[in-house]
């Protein structure tokens, strides 16, 4: 009988170990990959400029389930991912070296995409302060934020300068809107500062965050 159950006991033992490497690795596996972009005009939330062959498509990732490719959670924080696609079916390349986005509410709240030291401070420091203010604020953000979250952060950004002809550039954009009860309902993304090939700015874009709220649910 001893012996059996120091087999037992060994078994038990390799089951535990087995299961104190592999867990971690599974968790460690889990590395942010960014969603393939469609063109611009297949999502609902979109704005297409036939003439100007350029269209811009914007998908906010303001559930759970979408949310879920991040290790962040970046609700918890106040921050609202949104997916920004920007399409080029013309021949000739287009610059958004100077673009400008905003975000504005039904109640007329103008919020624009947060750079990437907004996004760490209120990482290190939930309680802080991320929209911008009109006083320049010295000093380091203090606190500490993970390489992998830095990886994530840098990986999903929309980072593109622009956008070669008949190709999609895409990345996320991330908005503060702490406090804000329903900061899509009513609200639209407007885009300037777009150029064609020679230098001529685009007509600004318009993209209605209800046409995103209203749109069916794929099954």
């Amino acid at each position: 009988m001893p012996h059996v159950s120091l087999r037992s006991s060994s078994r038990l033992l390799v089951l535990a170990l087995c299961a104190g490497v592999f867990v971690p690795v599974l968790i460690a596996s889990k590395n942010f990959v960014k969603p393939e972009a469609k063109p611009a005009f297949n999502y609902p939330a979109h704005d297409l400029h036939r003439d100007e062959k350029v269209s811009i498509g914007a998908d906010p990732y303001d559930n759970a389930d979408k949310a879920k490719i991040f290790s962040i959670n970046f609700a918890q924080y106040g921050y609202l991912p949104v997916f920004f696609v920007v399409t080029n079916d013309g021949d000739q390349p287009v610059s958004i070296a100077n673009m400008e986005i905003v975000l504005i509410t039904a109640n007329r709240s103008k919020l624009t995409p947060l750079h990437t030291d907004d996004l760490y401070r209120r990482l290190t420091n939930p309680q802080a302060q991320t929209r911008p203010s009109p006083i320049p604020l010295p000093g380091k953000v203090k606190g500490v934020v993970s390489k992998k979250q830095m990886d994530e952060i840098e990986a999903a950004q929309f980072a593109a300068r622009a956008v070669e002809p008949h190709t999609t550039q895409s990345g996320f954009l991330f908005f503060d809107v702490g406090g804000i009860n329903t900061p899509l309902r009513g609200a639209n993304v407007d885009v300037t500062g777009i150029s064609d090939g020679k230098g001529n700015e685009l007509m600004f874009f318009e993209i209605p965050m209800d046409k995103y709220l209203d749109a069916p649910v794929n099954p």
